[in-house]
This record gives structure tokens, C-alpha cells and sequence, in this order.
């Protein structure tokens, strides 16, 4: 809803038609952040004698496996594609779907396909570096946000769907950003709190 606000409260728009999963789909900063909400507040409400940041940590490279196989239902929908490219595996439009003014143009940068190994990486990552920290903290939730942040702001600069602009960059890219320089604070704090953890129990 914050960045496609026409669809819901531009002329013509309902905002209850966010609800609408149905139609377009789930967008990911509203799926994690209500998701991380509803599963915070049945946590602490079924398991208060037990932690949530042990919790998050132990379902963060399970968010990037769902991620990675959801973005593969761009490639079904024929949408959110990024710039002309006539790379090996740049991916065929069909002329319906293309953008306005390149109708002539047939392949494009499958946007999708990099999300998706990007996640599908991450998602190694984490697991390896957990088995390694087995922080217990939040500290591999925080990496999973980091992760996935910095991939979405370059993946992003290749899309050309239409999308609203602050300061003469799209909203997702500010999204990434800001979250990406959140994740990173709380990597350094958690971090820095295990290893004085470790340092008493030394």
C-alpha cells in the first residue's frame, strides 16, 4: 500500500483491496512485517518462558527459501522484469506484456531468477554461519534482513515496472536502504553482545 498507494487510495482505488492477495499477489515488506508481527504475538502468548529472537533466528533461512521459490511467480505472470538485455538468459515478454515503448524489444533481465539464487544463497549463508554462531540472540534474523536488503536495492536498480519515486528514486530502493542500514546497526549491537557473553562465560 505505501508504494503503490493508486491502487488502493487513488481514484478509483478501495483500500480493502489489499487484502486481495488473489489479485497480484503479496508484497514482501508487508508479508514480513505483519507475518513477524502475528508470529511475535502468538509466541509470547503460547511460549513466554521461551525466546523469540531463538525463534526468528531458527526460521530466517526458511523466509529465504519461501522467498526464492515465491519470486518464480513472476516468471509465471510475466512481470517485474528488469531493463532489455540480450544476455543468454535474458527472459522472453510476450508482446502484451511488454512496457510501453519497447514493443519491439523481446527479452529482458529476469529480474526474478536473480532474486531468487540470491535467496536461495542467503539462505546457505545463514544456515552455515549459524551452525557457526549459534548466537540465539536475533543476530541471524538480522543477517537474513541485511541479506535480503542489499540484493533488493540492486535488484531494483534493473526493474522498470512502473513504481512511485521519492527524491527521484523508487520507494522500494529507500525501503532497502533504510532497512538494510537498520539490520546492519543490529548486527553490530547483537554481535557485540555475544561476544561479551562469551567473554563472562570464559
Amino acid at each position: 500500500m505505501i508504494t503503490s498507494p493508486d491502487r488502493y487510495f487513488g481514484r478509483g482505488g478501495h483500500p480493502w483491496d489489499a487484502l486481495k492477495i488473489w489479485q497480484g499477489g503479496l508484497g514482501i515488506w508487508g508479508a514480513i512485517a505483519l507475518g513477524g508481527l502475528t508470529a511475535y504475538l502468538l509466541f509470547i502468548k503460547r511460549f513466554p518462558q521461551l525466546s523469540f529472537s531463538e525463534f526468528a533466528d531458527a526460521i530466517a533461512p526458511g523466509l529465504l527459501v519461501a522467498q526464492a521459490v515465491g519470486r518464480w511467480g513472476n516468471w509465471f505472470n510475466g512481470e517485474l522484469f528488469g531493463r532489455p538485455s540480450h544476455l543468454p538468459w535474458a527472459l522472453e515478454i510476450p508482446p502484451q506484456l511488454r512496457p510501453a515503448g519497447l514493443s519491439t524489444i523481446a527479452t529482458y533481465q529476469p529480474t526474478f531468477l536473480y532474486e531468487s539464487l540470491w535467496c536461495f544463497l542467503g539462505a546457505l549463508f545463514l544456515i552455515m554461519w549459524d551452525r557457526r554462531l549459534r548466537s540465539q540472540n536475533g543476530l541471524i534474523f538480522w543477517l537474513y534482513v541485511a541479506w535480503y536488503c542489499f540484493g533488493r536495492f540492486f535488484m531494483e536498480l534493473l526493474r522498470i515496472d512502473p513504481a512511485h519515486r521519492f527524491l527521484g528514486l523508487r520507494i522500494n530502493l529507500w525501503v532497502a536502504a533504510i532497512l538494510f542500514l537498520f539490520a546492519t546497526n543490529q548486527i553490530f549491537l547483537r554481535s557485540r553482545g555475544l561476544r561479551e557473553l562469551r567473554r563472562l562465560r570464559g
